[in-house]
C-alpha cells in the first residue's frame, strides 16, 4: 500500500493524468469534490482549461470529479450538457470475492464478449470502476445513455454492479487520492483511448433497441415489446416528465410558492425512477428547492416528498407491483395522469407549448396539425397563401379568356364556354358576373 504525502509530485501527476485522459476536449462544467468530516460533499465546478491547474488544491483523501459535464455549475441531472462516458462500479468486495480473481473473470468472460473493453480502470481503494469513453453525446441521449448503462449494469450485476452508482451526474474517486476507509490510493489503469460511439455499442449489444432508435414508420412489429425497448421507453418517458418539471419552474422565473411541495415531490419520484438512487434523489430534490424564489427549509423538503422514495420502493417490488395489478392498477408507485398533473401544478395553455410530456389534448391537436402541415409542404403542398394566390391568378387567366371568347363570339353558350375553358357552367356563371 502506498503512503500518501500531499508534496508528492507524483499524486498529482496520477491526478492529472486521470482527469484530462478523460476528459480530453470537454466542453461544459466538470464538478471536483471532496468528501468532509461530516459525508457531505464539498463541490466545485471548473472549465477544463481551468481544472488541471486548480487540481493541486484537491489531493488528499475522497477527492473525485464527474464523468459527464454540465451546462452550468450544478450537478444535477437536468444540467448534463455531454455525455462523455459510461461507467459501472463494482462493489465486489461485497461478495468478498478477490481483486485478481474479478479481474481475469473479466478478462476471459466479459470483455469483448457481453461488454465492450473500458478504456480505464479504476482501483478505488476497495472495489473497481469501470469506464468506457465515449464520442460527447448531447443530453437529448440521456435514455439511450440510461438504457445502455442499465445493460452493462445488469451484465455485472454478479460481480458487484451498483445500480446506486449508475445515474449521469455521477463522481467517481480521482486517481491520486486516497480511500479514507483503508488509507488505500486511487490508482488507474489506461488500457486504451479509442472513444466508443454510444449508438454503436447499443447496435453491438442491443440490437433490439433499433426499432425505436431508428424507427422504420412502415414497418412496426406486432406483439410485446422487448425488455429493453420497454426499459428505453420508459426511461425516456421519466426524463421528460422531470424536464418538464424543471422547465415549468424556469417558466415562472421560479416563483412557485403554492406549488413548491408538489414540485419537489414529482421531481424527487421520477429521479428516484431514473437514477434508481434515493439518496442523490433527495439531494437534487433539496437543490431545486434552493432555487426557489421563497425555498422551503432542506427538512421541509424530506418531509414533504419522503412519500415520492416509498412508492420507488414499492415500484421496485414485485410482490408490491403483483396486489396493485390485482386491485386493477397498472402496477406499483404513481401512474399520474397528464390531467391530474396540470391540474395540481395550474399548467396553463401558454406552458404547455413548452413542455414536451405533460400536456392535455388540446395541446397535443395543435402540435398534431403542425406536424401535417409541415408533413404535407414537405410532401409538395404548397402552404394557404400560396395556395390563395395561384386560385386567384387561375381565376383572372379564365376570366381574361372568357372577355376574349365573349368579344369573339357573343351568342355562344355557356356549355360552350364550359367545354373550351375546361370548367363548370356555375363557374361560368360566376365569372361573368364579374364582367
Amino acid at each position: 500500500m502506498t503512503t500518501f504525502n500531499t508534496s508528492n509530485n507524483y499524486a498529482l501527476d496520477e491526478a492529472k493524468r486521470h482527469v484530462l485522459f478523460h476528459h480530453n476536449n470537454s466542453d461544459g462544467w466538470i464538478t471536483v469534490a471532496k468528501k468532509t468530516a461530516s459525508g457531505s460533499f464539498q463541490q466545485y465546478h471548473y472549465k477544463p482549461e481551468a481544472l488541471a491547474v486548480e487540481l493541486g488544491r484537491w489531493l488528499g483523501e475522497d477527492v473525485y470529479f464527474s464523468q459527464n459535464t454540465f451546462f452550468k455549475p450544478q450537478r444535477n441531472i437536468e444540467n448534463i450538457r455531454q455525455l462523455r462516458s459510461l461507467y459501472i462500479d463494482l462493489d465486489f468486495y461485497l461478495f468478498n470475492y478477490d481483486p485478481s480473481w474479478v479481474l481475469g473473470k473479466l478478462e476471459h468472460e466479459y470483455f469483448q464478449e457481453t461488454i465492450p473493453e473500458p478504456n480505464i480502470l479504476i482501483f478505488s481503494g476497495q472495489g473497481l470502476v469501470l469506464i468506457w469513453l465515449l464520442e460527447p453525446v448531447p443530453y437529448n441521449a440521456l435514455p439511450l445513455w440510461q438504457t445502455v448503462q442499465n445493460y452493462l449494469l445488469g451484465e455485472l450485476k454478479e460481480l458487484g454492479g451498483d445500480p446506486k452508482a449508475a445515474d449521469a451526474a455521477r463522481i467517481f474517486r480521482m486517481a491520486g487520492s486516497v480511500n479514507s476507509k483503508n488509507g488505500a490510493e486511487v490508482r488507474a489503469e489506461y488500457r486504451h483511448d479509442h472513444k466508443y460511439e454510444l449508438r454503436q455499442i447499443q447496435t453491438d449489444f442491443l440490437p433490439e433497441l433499433n426499432e425505436v432508435t431508428n424507427p422504420n414508420p412502415g414497418k412496426k412489429k406486432p406483439g410485446r415489446k422487448k425488455k429493453a425497448v420497454q426499459i428505453f421507453n420508459t426511461y425516456k418517458l421519466h426524463y421528460a416528465r422531470l424536464m418538464d418539471v424543471v422547465k415549468l419552474v424556469e417558466l415562472r422565473n421560479y416563483e412557485v410558492t403554492g406549488h413548491r411541495e408538489l414540485i419537489c415531490f414529482l421531481y424527487r419520484y421520477w429521479l428516484c425512477c431514473y437514477t434508481n438512487d434515493p439518496v442523490e434523489a433527495l439531494n437534487q430534490a433539496q437543490m431545486l428547492n434552493l432555487q426557489f424564489t421563497e425555498p422551503l427549509t432542506l427538512r421541509e423538503v424530506e418531509k414533504a416528498t419522503k412519500s415520492a422514495e416509498k412508492a420507488w420502493e414499492a415500484k421496485n417490488n414485485e410482490e408490491a407491483n403483483k396486489a396493485a395489478i390485482e386491485r386493477g392498477y397498472p402496477g406499483a408507485g404513481y401512474n399520474l395522469k397528464n390531467s391530474k398533473i396540470i391540474d395540481w401544478l395550474d399548467i396553463t395553455a401558454d406552458e404547455m407549448t413548452h413542455l414536451q410530456t405533460i400536456i392535455d389534448a388540446n395541446e397535443k391537436r395543435r402540435r398534431k396539425r403542425i406536424a401535417n402541415m409541415n408533413k404535407r409542404r414537405k410532401e409538395g403542398v404548397k402552404p394557404r397563401e400560396e395556395y390563395i394566390k395561384e386560385q386567384n391568378n387561375r381565376t383572372d387567366d379564365k376570366l381574361f379568356k372568357l372577355q376574349q371568347l365573349l368579344k369573339k363570339d357573343p351568342k355562344i353558350t355557356n356549355k360552350e364556354l364550359s367545354s373550351i375553358l375546361n370548367v363548370s357552367i356555375r363557374w361560368i356563371q360566376q365569372l361573368k358576373k364579374k364582367i
